[in-house]
C-alpha cells in the first residue's frame, strides 16, 4: 500500500454547518481549487496562500496534499484556511507539487469526510483530486462503480470522478488516457485540479462552466499554477499565462506543460455569476478586472431603470462595483450607507429574538445621519428568496430612508442551478413564484428593477451565446436528467 501522512481533528457535527437560520440569501459557490508543480520550492505554502485568496469561494473547510515522490502528504478540515492550517502543519507537508482545495458543499453534506483532496490508491500510485462544480450524473456513475466494487467512503461525486480515473489506470492506461476515459463519463460542471507522483493535471469540462486559469512561476524553470481564478496567482506572485480551454486538460511535469484537447465539441458556457458575484472583483476575466465589468453593469442599470435620488449605495461587498456604475450614468451622487462588519464569520450561537427580529445588524450597519430624509437607491447584485432583501429594506426605513428604491445588477433568478451553485428548489426563488411588482410589494421598496439579460450579457462585450445562464433563463446547457431535475425544478420555464 503507497503511504499517506494525514494529520485532521475530530469531525465536527454537520448541523454545526447546515443551519437554516445561518442560511444567507445569495447563491453560494461550491468550492476553489489551487495546484502546483515547484520542486525546490515550499508548495504547501504556496498552495496555502493560493486557497486564503480564494476563501470567497467556499469557507466550510480546506485541504492541501503534497506528493514527495510515491508518498502523499494530506491534511485537511472542517473550518476556514487560516484555521486549518498552521506553520507546524505546513512544514509536515514536503513535496515537489500540491493541490488543495477550499469548500462550500453542494453534493455531499458539510463534514469532514467529504472535505477534499480526494485521495484514492491506483497501481501507478495515489491521486489526490479537487473539484470545482458539480456533475448532473452521479446515480449512474456512483451505480457503475459500485458493480466495479468501489467502496466509496464519502457522499461527493468528487469521490466518483477520482474512482473513475482510478479504475481506467488499474486496467492498463496510463495517467493521462486513464484521466481522459474517466472525464468521458462525467456529465455537468468540472473544473479538476489533480495531483499525481509524477505531476499535476488541470482540467475542465466541454462547456467551461466553473473556471480554472494557469499561472507561472520562477524564470528558470519556468514553473506552473493552476487556479480557480487569478487572485489565487496574485498572491503568489504568479503572472496569469491563460485559462484552462473548454474540454482541455493541462499536464505539468519536470518536461513543462503539455495540453490535450479531450473533448470533440467543446462550447465554452462559463457561469455568468462568476462575473457578476462569484469570483473576486480583482479577478481577471477576458482581459480586464471583474470590477469594470460590475461597474458596466451599473450604468447600464442605470440606462434601463434610472430614479430621482438623493444618494445611491451599494451591498457591500458585492453591490458597490455595480452601485459606482450607476451613479456615474445617472449622475445620484454616490455614498455609503451601510456599513459591514468585515470579521463577523459564521457563528455557532443562536441569536436572542430580538437580534433576529432586528435583521441583519450583526454583518450590515446603517448610517443614519446619512440616510435620514434621503430619497436612496440600494443596489445588489440579486436577489434569491428575499428575505435578506426584506429585513434590509426595514433597517434602512428604520434609519430614516424618505424612500428605498432597490436596483439588481442581474435578472431574475427563477431557476436553480445543476452545475455547483448552492441554489433552493424553483418554489423558494422568490421571482420564480412572483411578479416584479409583487417582489416589491413583499419587500416594501417604492420601486424596483432588475437588470435586463441583454443587457447582462451585452456589458460582458464577448459573444453572449458564449455564457450559461440557466438560472435566469431556464436554458441548460448541458440535459439535467429527469430524476435531478424533479428535485429542484416544479414550475415552468420562464422566458425572459
Amino acid at each position: 500500500m503507497i503511504p499517506i501522512d494525514s494529520v485532521t481533528s475530530d469531525e465536527y457535527p454537520e448541523s454545526h454547518f447546515n443551519s437554516n437560520n445561518d442560511r444567507p440569501d445569495k447563491p453560494e459557490e461550491a468550492c476553489g481549487v489551487f495546484g502546483i508543480y515547484a520542486p525546490g520550492e515550499d508548495v504547501a505554502k504556496l498552495t496555502y496562500f493560493g486557497l486564503y485568496a480564494l476563501q470567497h469561494r467556499g469557507q466550510e473547510s480546506a485541504g492541501i496534499a503534497t506528493f514527495e515522490g510515491t508518498k502523499v502528504h494530506l491534511h485537511k478540515d472542517m473550518g476556514l484556511v487560516s484555521q486549518v492550517f498552521n506553520e507546524s502543519i505546513l512544514e509536515e507537508l514536503p513535496g515537489n507539487l500540491a493541490v488543495g482545495h477550499t469548500r462550500y458543499s453542494t453534493t455531499g453534506s458539510s463534514r469532514k469526510v467529504n472535505a477534499q483532496p480526494a485521495v484514492v490508491e491506483t497501481r501507478l500510485g495515489n491521486l489526490a483530486l479537487t473539484h470545482n462544480g458539480n456533475l448532473v450524473n452521479t446515480t449512474q456513475l456512483r451505480d457503475e462503480l459500485v458493480k466495479s466494487n468501489f467502496n466509496l467512503v464519502t457522499t461527493t461525486d468528487s469521490e466518483m470522478i477520482a474512482f473513475a480515473i482510478a479504475e481506467a489506470v488499474n486496467a492498463g492506461a496510463d495517467w493521462l488516457d486513464g484521466a481522459i476515459q474517466a472525464f468521458h463519463r462525467c456529465q455537468g460542471a468540472f473544473s479538476l485540479v489533480i495531483g499525481t507522483p509524477v505531476g499535476v493535471m488541470g482540467t475542465r469540462d466541454p462547456n467551461g462552466i466553473r473556471p480554472l486559469v494557469i499561472g507561472t512561476v520562477g524564470t528558470n524553470p519556468v514553473r506552473y499554477v493552476l487556479s480557480s481564478e487569478t487572485c489565487g496567482l496574485d498572491i503568489i506572485g504568479a503572472e496569469y499565462l491563460r485559462d484552462v480551454e473548454p474540454g482541455e486538460l493541462v499536464w505539468i511535469t519536470e518536461e513543462g506543460l503539455a495540453s490535450f484537447h479531450w473533448s470533440r465539441k467543446p462550447q465554452r458556457k462559463l457561469c455568468i455569476f462568476e462575473m457578476i458575484y462569484f469570483a473576486r472583483p480583482d479577478s481577471v476575466m477576458h482581459n480586464e478586472s471583474l470590477y469594470s465589468y460590475r461597474m458596466r453593469l451599473g450604468r447600464q442599470l442605470a440606462a434601463e431603470s434610472n430614479v430621482e435620488a438623493d444618494i445611491v449605495f451599494g451591498v457591500p461587498d458585492s453591490g458597490i462595483p455595480a452601485a459606482i456604475g450607476f451613479s456615474q450614468a445617472s449622475g445620484v451622487s454616490y455614498g455609503e450607507g451601510l456599513i459591514k462588519n468585515r470579521y463577523v464569520g459564521r457563528t455557532f450561537i443562536q441569536p436572542t429574538q430580538n437580534m433576529r427580529e432586528s435583521g441583519i445588524r450583526m454583518k450590515l450597519n446603517p448610517l443614519k445621519d446619512v440616510l435620514a430624509g434621503k430619497r436612496v437607491v440600494i443596489v445588489d447584485d440579486s436577489i434569491v428568496r428575499g428575505t435578506t432583501s426584506r429585513k434590509l429594506v426595514k433597517a434602512l426605513r428604520d434609519a430614516g430612508a424618505a424612500e428605498v428604491h432597490m436596483r439588481i445588477s442581474s435578472p431574475p433568478v427563477t431557476h436553480p442551478c445543476f452545475y455547483g451553485i448552492d441554489t433552493d428548489s424553483q418554489d423558494q426563488l422568490i421571482a420564480a413564484t412572483k411578479s416584479v411588482a409583487e417582489i416589491a410589494q413583499q419587500l416594501e421598496v417604492n420601486s424596483l428593477a432588475y437588470l435586463s439579460w441583454e443587457g447582462m450579457l451585452k456589458a460582458t462585450g464577448e459573444d453572449t451565446n458564449s455564457f450559461c445562464s440557466a438560472c435566469f433563463t431556464g436554458d441548460y446547457p448541458v440535459a439535467i436528467p429527469e430524476q435531478v431535475k424533479r428535485s429542484k425544478l416544479i414550475l415552468e420555464k420562464v422566458v425572459v
